[in-house]
């Protein structure tokens, strides 16, 4: 299983761009340089490399800006579209089971500024069947830290009392859930300063009981982060906060003061090349032209993301706008369904190979068990998906 860590970084970096015009166009030179420096550091640690003669866990969590209203269609159009998860979620992916015996999980991140009574009971009925998570999403523009703290307080009593979503902590009894900003402008990081406001948005985040971010990556977006392919936290520096941050370790505690942030990987895709040179840009990011595909397996696995001092977790992220008309379709498909099963035909091929469907919610909870020493998933994720 070691073929997809073994391309160099400087390689790719030379295949995509030979200006700095090129970059800049593309948006690359925000997150360029970091892949370049990630990539030789794992180059040169062979540390950073899973062992070929262990069991590798790779924990796949797909996380939806759900928006069943793009576009502002009808009520009845969007309606009809959550209904068509609740209907065909089911149908097609029943038949799929991950190393556990799970089928695919999908955690929707609801719009705060989108709900509707409606929508959201029929997406707790998908979720207490076994199929995914709700979690919170926002768009707001122009905002200050009273106003953002009021929504996300209201919002999440919403989700949990009215549709017996999210969780309290066992410890403060605080309603807890994960975070993804509409705009991709967390902490008010868009160079124009649109879709937020914001500047100190971590304590807001904290103080009403996010648990962890799902944002990033966002590129090609101008508010892609310095860092990338990682799990670390946030401390609160104002404006564009994340992009500093304390890595995840085994043996680490979370810094004071600090928001788990849980990324995507974000790097080159070598088995979908243009005019057979160019690699494709791989931001973990799920539509129509760009489907679920077991080619896109190596990249996300080369991007290492996982926590540090354990490399045999690894943590895939990925992300989509699931409501959105033609990733509706593409998501609700035989294609989607072929992708699960050439990842069964891939487990079943490679004995080493272990892959589990997580929410975000497991997903930050097998973090927090491998900063502890955890090596065997199983008990977390058996443990993890209750809600108290």
């Amino acid at each position: 299983m070691s073929y997809w860590l073994t391309l160099p970084a400087g390689l790719a970096a030379g295949a995509v761009a030979t200006t700095a015009y090129g970059l800049r166009r593309k948006r690359m030179d925000r997150w360029l340089p970091a892949y370049i420096q990630k990539s030789a550091q794992q180059a040169i640690s062979a540390s950073t490399y899973p062992d070929p003669d262990k069991p590798l866990h790779v924990f796949i969590a797909v996380c939806d800006h759900y928006e069943p209203q793009w576009g502002r269609p009808a009520r009845a159009i969007a309606l009809n579209r959550v209904e068509r998860w609740r209907s065909e979620y089911p149908r097609l992916f029943s038949r799929f089971a991950d190393s556990n015996g799970r089928p695919p999980q999908h955690t929707y991140f609801f719009p705060a500024d989108e709900y509707a009574p409606e929508y959201l009971d029929i997406l707790a009925e998908l979720c207490h069947d076994g199929y995914g998570d709700v979690d919170v999403h926002l768009h707001h523009d122009n905002d200050t830290a009273e106003g953002l703290r009021d929504t996300l307080e209201q919002y999440k009593a919403t989700l949990h009392v009215r549709h017996g979503l999210l969780r309290r902590d066992p410890v403060t009894n605080q309603i807890v859930y994960g975070f993804i900003h509409g705009n991709w402008a967390l902490c008010n990081s868009r160079p124009d300063g649109r879709w937020c406001g914001v500047d100190h948005e971590i304590p807001v985040l904290l103080d009403t009981g996010c648990y962890a971010d799902f944002t990033m990556p966002s590129a090609p977006s101008d508010t892609q982060t310095k860092i990338i392919n990682s799990i670390y936290y946030i401390a609160d520096h104002g404006r564009c906060s994340q992009n500093r941050g304390t890595p995840s370790a085994v043996g680490s505690t979370a810094p004071t003061e600090s928001l788990l942030a849980i990324q995507g990987p974000l790097g080159f895709n070598w088995n979908e090349r243009r005019w057979a040179v160019v690699p494709r840009v791989e931001n973990g990011d799920v539509h129509a032209t760009q489907p679920l595909s077991l080619h896109r397996l190596p990249a996300w696995l080369r991007a290492g993301v996982g926590v540090a001092g354990n490399p045999q977790w690894r943590f895939v992220k990925l992300h989509t706008h699931g409501a959105k008309p033609g990733n509706l379709d593409l998501w609700l498909s035989d294609r989607t369904a072929a992708f699960h099963r050439d990842l069964a035909a891939y487990a079943k091929a490679h004995p080493n190979f272990h892959y589990h469907y997580v929410t975000a919610w497991e997903m930050a909870r097998l973090v927090k068990a491998a900063e502890s020493g955890v090596t065997n998933p199983e008990a977390v994720l058996s443990s993890a998906t209750a809600r108290c």
